[in-house]
C-alpha cells in the first residue's frame, strides 16, 4: 500500500502534457502514471503520425487535447475520438500552443529539432519540464537555458545519462567537482572493423543490443553520434567545463553515469537499462516513486567493463567535441546534418559510415556565427539540412554507381 501511495502523490493533482506521447518515452510516461490509484489529469498529448497509438491512448487517458502533428492523419483521429471530450487539432503549430497550455509538468519528448519550439513554449509558462529531447540543448544551448533562468523553469534531465548524473552532482558544491563521465554502450557495432560498418544495413543498425529505442535515436547509438549530442548537452546542463566532461565505453549499460570529486570520490548510478527509471525520477521528483524496473543483480553480472572510444572507428564523438569547441551555431549544423544523413541511411540511400562523412562536410563548407535569437537556431538549422542534403545526394549518385 505505501508504493501505491507514493505513486498516487507523484501523479494526483498534477496537471501533465506529453510531447511525443507516441515515441518510446511518451509510452513508457503514460504506463508510470497508468500504474497509480489515482490519475494525475492529462492536459495534452501530441504525436506525429502515429495516429492509432494516440487514438488508443486518448481513450484510456481521455486529455484535454490530443494533436497529430500529420495533418494527413487528422480526420482519422477526430473520427475516433467524435463524441468524447477529448478536443483533437492537427499541425506544428497546434503542437506548440498544446505545450503552451496550462501544465505542471511537462514530458518533452519530440524527437529531433522539431521538438525546440514546442519545449520552449512549454519553458517560457516556468512549468517543470522533464527534457527528453536533447536536440534542444544541441541546436540551441545557450539561449534555452537563458529562457530557463528567465522564466524560472525548473529543468529535468530524461536521457539515462545526464539523469544519472543528476543524481549524483552535487549543485551546492559544483566545484568540487573535477569531472563528469558519461557512459556507452557503444551500440550494436562496438567490436566491428570500418569494413564491416561500411556494409550494415538499417535493419541492423536500429537493433540495439540493450535499450529499446526509436530508429533515429538507435542509429545515433550505433554511430555513437548520441554520445557527441549528449556532450554537448552535458555541457549546457551541469557547470562543468566541456574538456572535463568524459565518455567511457560500457557495453553492459549498468553504470548510467559518473561524477569525479576533489576528494578521489566517484559517485554513480546504476540501474538496469530501461527508460522507465529516469523517467519515474523525473515524474516524482524531489521525491522518488516505484517503477516496474527488474532490479540489478551485481553477484549475477559478475564485472563491469570500461574501455576509451575508438574516434578512428566513431569519429562522430569528435566532431561533436569540434562543434562544441567552435560555438556559435556548429551544434546546431551538426545536429542538423546528422538528422539529414540519418534519414537518408534509413531510406537506404546512403551507406552507415556515410553519416558521419556527410556532417563532416556540412561543417568542413560552413560558417559559425553567433546566436542571439531562435530565430538564428532555426536559420542555421535550415542551411545545415539544405547543405547536408547535396552532400546525401552525392553519397548517394557514388553509392549508386
Amino acid at each position: 500500500m505505501a508504493a501505491q501511495a507514493m505513486t498516487a502523490r507523484a501523479a494526483a493533482g498534477r496537471r501533465i502534457s506529453i510531447l511525443g506521447s507516441t515515441g518510446s518515452v511518451g509510452c513508457n510516461t503514460l504506463d508510470l502514471l497508468g500504474r497509480g490509484d489515482e490519475r494525475a489529469h492529462i492536459v495534452a498529448l501530441t504525436a506525429n503520425s502515429n495516429a492509432d497509438r494516440l487514438i488508443a491512448q486518448a481513450r484510456a487517458f481521455e486529455p484535454e487535447l490530443v494533436v497529430i502533428a500529420d495533418e494527413r492523419r487528422y480526420r482519422q483521429v477526430r473520427a475516433a475520438l467524435a463524441g468524447t471530450r477529448t478536443e483533437v487539432a492537427t499541425g506544428s503549430k497546434a503542437v506548440r500552443e498544446a505545450a503552451a497550455l496550462e501544465a505542471d509538468w511537462v514530458m518533452a519528448a519530440i524527437v529531433g529539432a522539431a521538438g525546440l519550439a514546442p519545449t520552449l513554449e512549454a519553458v517560457r509558462r516556468g512549468a517543470t519540464v522533464a527534457l527528453a529531447n536533447k536536440e534542444c540543448l544541441v541546436c540551441a544551448g545557450a539561449l534555452f537555458m537563458q529562457e530557463v533562468a528567465a522564466s524560472s523553469a525548473t529543468l529535468l534531465p530524461v536521457d539515462s545519462e545526464h539523469n544519472a548524473i543528476f543524481q549524483v552532482f552535487d549543485f551546492d558544491r559544483a566545484e568540487a567537482v573535477e569531472k563528469i563521465i558519461l557512459t556507452a554502450s557503444g551500440g550494436p557495432f562496438r567490436t566491428f572493423t570500418r569494413e564491416q560498418m561500411r556494409h550494415v544495413t538499417p535493419a541492423e543498425a536500429v537493433r540495439h543490443p540493450n535499450w529499446s529505442m526509436g530508429a533515429k535515436i538507435s542509429i545515433d547509438s550505433a554511430t555513437m553520434m548520441n554520445k557527441g549530442l549528449e556532450l554537448i548537452e552535458a555541457a549546457c546542463l551541469f557547470p562543468v567545463p566541456a574538456e572535463r566532461i568524459d565518455i567511457l565505453v560500457h557495453a553492459q549499460s549498468v553504470v548510467h553515469g559518473l561524477v569525479q570529486y576533489n576528494d578521489g570520490s566517484l559517485l554513480a548510478q546504476l540501474g538496469s537499462p530501461d527508460m522507465r527509471t529516469p523517467i519515474a525520477y523525473a515524474l516524482a521528483w524531489p521525491e522518488r516513486m516505484p517503477a516496474p524496473c527488474e532490479r540489478l543483480d551485481l553477484g549475477a553480472i559478475s564485472s563491469l567493463s570500461f574501455e576509451a572510444p575508438d574516434h578512428a572507428r566513431f569519429p562522430a564523438i569528435r566532431l561533436a567535441r569540434e562543434a562544441l569547441q567552435c560555438g556559435g551555431t556548429a551544434p546546431t549544423l551538426l545536429n542538423a546534418a546528422n538528422e539529414v544523413a540519418v534519414d537518408s541511411f534509413l531510406s537506404g540511400r546512403i551507406g552507415f559510415l556515410d553519416i558521419a562523412g556527410i556532417v563532416a562536410d556540412t561543417l568542413a563548407e560552413s560558417s559559425f556565427p553567433s546566436m542571439t535569437s531562435i530565430e538564428d537556431v532555426m536559420a542555421a538549422d535550415g542551411w545545415g539540412r539544405r547543405l547536408a542534403r547535396q552532400f546525401a545526394d552525392a553519397a548517394a549518385r557514388r553509392r549508386g554507381d
